[in-house]
């Protein structure tokens, strides 16, 4: 069964599958959702194989971009990162009181550096997933390049 966090985010990724267009060939209804723990890319266009990452948040207000976000596993973005491979970003925010008050932000793949990628601490040696690194977009370094697409 789905936890909470797990249930945001596939919402997110569904959001952006029914909303948006491929940046990359700009075909509607071409998004498809990848299956989940595909590492680093969420959705792939089934036209031109665009692939791209997308986070939620719930948040205050959708018209603020949060200072950062939660990214995912640290080891394979460092490895993309430093074959100098990074995918775009689809960031949707959600009201925390009212679910249906959404917004979807984007950020192409070629405005992003490695300082906007930061490493957490790993997981403590009691914790269930021991020695995991996850890591945090600071989106601060880059919010006037996201653009709102809803």
């Amino acid at each position: 069964m789905a936890t909470d966090k797990q249930k945001l985010g596939q919402f997110g990724e569904k959001r952006v599958v029914s909303k948006c267009f491929c940046p990359k060939c700009k075909n509607a209804s071409t998004l498809k959702l990848l299956p989940t723990n595909f590492k680093c890319a969420d959705i792939i266009c089934d036209f031109c194989g665009y692939l791209a990452q997308v986070k939620t948040s719930q948040v205050n207000d959708v018209s603020i971009l949060p200072k950062k976000i939660l990214g995912a596993a640290w080891k394979p973005q460092k490895e993309r990162m430093t074959a100098g491979i990074y995918f775009p970003l689809f960031l949707v925010l959600v009201n925390k009181t009212n679910h249906k008050d959404a917004a979807i932000y984007y950020l192409s793949a070629d405005l992003q550096s490695p300082e906007i990628f930061v490493p957490r601490k790993k997981l403590s040696e009691q914790a269930k997933r021991a020695g995991w690194q996850g890591f945090l977009y600071d989106t601060e370094t880059v919010s006037e390049s996201f653009v709102r697409l809803f």
